[in-house]
């Protein structure tokens, strides 16, 4: 059985001077690189010729740990401190003794403006094209947040302007304050995780990041992408004041609201008490006047419909016809007391005339009227009506008279 080869089987290790050893053989074959990065650590001994550095990416969370003789960095283009942009040149060096990885640089040059300026700007035409920069993205700020949240540098500049032209303009508003690092390599992760806290924060209604004015470099910070890409998907409204008026780092074009200055800022997130009850008042006193006026236009309008005859004199028009009221009243009663008299007439006529044509008038002329006595009470009209023996009912003028018949009179 053949013995497996060495470092592939714990019965056959390699000692850590071999491995070591064939880590620095493969990481010397790599040749020279030139790297970018911001500085986030410089560490110059007094009594050592060499100088220790950490390189750190400033759009992520990785770093390299950067070895130059000190003379490098006292000559160097650019005074060298935390946060400031380089390019390096150098071999990458593994360090067998201590198994630790470092680049050894020979060449240090600075990042020009105009070399940051345009990648920065072509950063902006990345995030343009990805649609952070879209109006319609745009969260409105309230009227009158519970509470304002706040990154800024702290006792800075920016922090007592915001709060004290907020308190001078809400006396009762309330901060909720992050105090971060607002340059150098530091500052991103900073006020992400501030970000991300005041975010969560249900009681923040509205977000302010401010820093005063700074250079392109001290500024660096507020273009990174990192912090770009956390403002848009913060879901809380994001209040941007940044340096000055000129200053335009990339965070603005993110932002909700972009502010002028940290002044500005607090002016946009907090109304003016004073101005709003001078505006209640003054709209107090418009309602109030257009109330009247409406009364006014409305009483007029009531006059004058008031001063109308038909208003002013509501029974003239009945006046102005009482004597044609009285003449056509005494027209009717004449007419129709006459046609009364008339009616009254014929109806003496009529019954003058059938008093005349009744039976009554024939009776009293000596006339009777002779009825059988039977349920049926018929009127005797034939003498064989009345055989002998039927009763007979004879009425004459002042009553009747009941009798027996005794036959039909031969005689006649």
């Amino acid at each position: 059985m053949t013995e497996p080869a060495q470092g592939k089987s714990a019965d056959n290790p390699w000692p850590v001077r071999s491995v070591a050893m064939m880590v620095k053989d493969w990481i010397d074959k790599l040749g020279t690189v030139w790297v970018e990065g911001q500085i986030a650590q410089l560490n110059v001994r007094p009594n050592s010729s060499t100088a220790y550095i950490t390189l750190r990416d400033p759009a992520a969370d990785m770093s390299l740990q950067i070895t130059c003789p000190r003379d490098l960095v006292f000559n160097a283009p650019v005074k060298l401190a935390e946060g400031t942009q380089v390019i390096m040149h150098g071999r990458p060096n593994f360090f067998v003794g201590r198994g630790s990885f470092s680049l050894r640089v020979n060449q240090i040059r600075a990042v020009g403006i105009g070399e940051l300026l345009a990648r920065i700007d072509r950063l902006r035409q990345l995030l343009a094209a990805e649609g952070l920069f879209d109006s319609r993205l745009k969260r409105p700020i309230p009227f009158l947040p519970n509470t304002v949240g706040l990154i800024t540098g702290r006792a800075s500049a920016a922090e007592k302007d915001v709060m004290s032209v907020a308190e001078a303009r809400w006396p009762a508003v309330r901060f909720a304050l992050r105090n971060t690092i607002v340059q150098g390599p530091s500052a991103v992760p900073q006020i992400v995780e501030a970000l991300r806290e005041l975010d969560a924060n249900a009681d923040v209604d509205v977000i302010v990041l401010a820093r005063g004015g700074g250079s392109v470099e001290d500024l660096l910070p507020f273009s990174d992408e990192t912090l770009c890409r956390e403002i848009a998907k913060c879901t809380t409204p994001v209040v941007t004041a940044i340096g000055h008026e000129p200053d335009n780092p990339l965070c603005d074009l993110v932002a909700d609201v972009r502010a002028a200055t940290p002044t500005d800022a607090a002016k946009r997130v907090v109304p003016d008490a004073a101005a709003e009850q001078a505006r209640v008042a003054d709209l107090r006193e418009r309602s109030a006047r257009a109330l009247r006026s409406w009364v006014h236009r409305e009483q007029r309008t009531l006059d004058q419909l008031r001063s109308r005859p038909v208003l002013a004199q509501p029974l003239a028009a009945l006046t102005a016809r009482v004597e044609e009221v009285h003449r056509a009243r005494a027209t009717a009663r004449r007419d129709v007391m006459r046609l009364i008299e008339t009616e009254s007439r014929s109806v003496g006529h009529l019954s003058a005339r059938l008093t005349t044509l009744g039976p009554a008038a024939t009776l009293a002329r000596g006339y009777a009227v002779v009825q059988v006595a039977s349920d049926s009470m018929a009127v005797l009209r034939s003498t064989t009506d009345a055989p002998a023996g039927t009763r007979l009912r004879i009425r004459v003028a002042d009553g009747a008279i009941t009798t027996v018949s005794e036959g039909p009179d031969e005689a006649h």
